[in-house]
């Protein structure tokens, strides 16, 4: 048991963050980090509360192959397809990981201590599909901290609905734009009114809205770049916090609004607000940027290693610093599209280009996996 004092420990930073009511989740995860003792150390000493991963993660992770020799070869001779070997190592890595934030997830009463596991990226526009996997994913993990991801797109909206409702806690990724992210909280909502009419524990059910930060400042300052005035360079740096904010704004409304008050009679729980791709992109900015300036309750922050380590070093937590900024985050993003640069097209390129990415990522991942499986299938004839 790894025991960290406040005055010997390298997370002050962190632990303010955590009191002002952010979770803090690692944005990473693999195998060597598991069995090394990593994660464990994480959670013991830097406020670490939960897990994220997406599939570029897990193809960095299960492409360098450390940690999953012996799990590949059993597979290979067993004969198994590419799609199901895949499944095997990242449910198995899903598993592990949220057993050592089981205590978390128990302390928390089941607030934290979350791993998310996200469906395949090919199925982001199959809605059927997408529910049936997140099914399947849920059985394969077979623990009750496991989150679902589910990415926003418009087939994935009808999907969280349907898997919230059978009581599945789902974690929503992929959300750029202030109206795709009211529609997953009404996509939630008419989940818990499901569950609620299909008998279930809605205390049990938990899910997060996963919105993305940093992608939003590298597309919009590349255009801001090109505009070159001074007046379009000022505004660097600040849609992306903006954005966030109004986000932050939009998620009050909805949990303080009519429609919340069965569900919550019912014992059901808040969606929150998770910011994603908080990893700074722009040398010239603060590389804690997206952790020190959305401090909000009842946020989470999901956090490259990097990120992790750098606020832990030099974070400068001084309490909110989302809720009063709204009028501030209307004014820069009105004067982002008075110079022309369209939010909607922004955003719309951003979802599009995050599931490419991520369906790119897996292609890669099953690629790789395919290889190994013929190499340790050929050296056990």
């Amino acid at each position: 048991m790894i025991t960290v004092t406040e005055a010997t420990a390298p997370a002050g930073a962190l632990k303010r963050l955590s009191d002002e009511g952010v979770s803090i989740w690692l944005d990473d995860l693999s195998r060597k980090r598991i069995r090394s003792g990593n994660l464990a150390e994480l959670v013991a000493t830097k406020h670490v509360v939960g897990v994220t991963t997406n599939p570029s993660i897990f193809q960095a992770a299960i492409g360098s192959g450390e940690g999953y020799e012996d799990q590949l070869a059993d597979l290979a001779v067993r004969g198994v397809t590419v799609d199901e070997a895949v499944r095997m190592m990242t449910t198995a890595d899903v598993r592990a990981a949220a057993d050592i934030l089981d205590s978390v997830y128990t302390t928390s009463g089941g607030r934290d201590g979350r791993v998310s596991i996200e469906v395949d990226p090919r199925l982001a526009h199959d809605t059927a599909a997408t529910i049936a996997e997140a099914k399947q994913l849920a059985w394969l993990v077979d623990r009750p901290n496991v989150m679902i991801k589910i990415p926003a797109t418009k087939a994935g909206l009808p999907a969280i609905t349907e898997v919230i409702g059978l009581g599945i806690s789902v974690n929503v990724t992929l959300i750029f734009s202030l109206e795709r992210y009211r529609e997953v909280m009404d996509a939630y909502l008419a989940g818990l009114e499901k569950a609620l009419s299909n008998g279930l524990d809605l205390s049990a059910i938990h899910s997060v809205a996963s919105f993305f930060v940093s992608r939003v400042d590298s597309e919009i300052d590349k255009r801001l770049t090109v505009l070159g005035t001074d007046e379009a360079l000022a505004l660097k740096g600040k849609a992306a916090l903006a954005n966030a904010r109004l986000a932050y704004e939009a998620y009050e409304e909805v949990f303080a609004g009519d429609r919340w008050t069965a569900p919550a009679g019912a014992g059901a729980n808040k969606q929150r607000p998770l910011w994603a791709s908080t990893g700074v992109k722009d040398p010239a900015y603060k590389d804690t940027l997206y952790v020190d300036d959305l401090v909000a309750p009842g946020t989470v922050n999901t956090m490259p290693e990097a990120t992790l380590n750098a606020t832990a070093d030099h974070g400068v937590i001084t309490g909110d610093t989302v809720t009063g900024g709204y009028a501030q985050a209307r004014a820069d993003l009105a004067a982002v599209a008075a110079l022309g640069i369209s939010y909607d097209e922004v955003v719309t390129r951003l979802e599009d280009e995050g599931v490419a990415k991520f369906e790119a990522a897996w292609e890669d991942l099953l690629n790789t996996v395919t290889k190994s499986l013929q190499s340790k299938g050929a050296d056990a004839e």
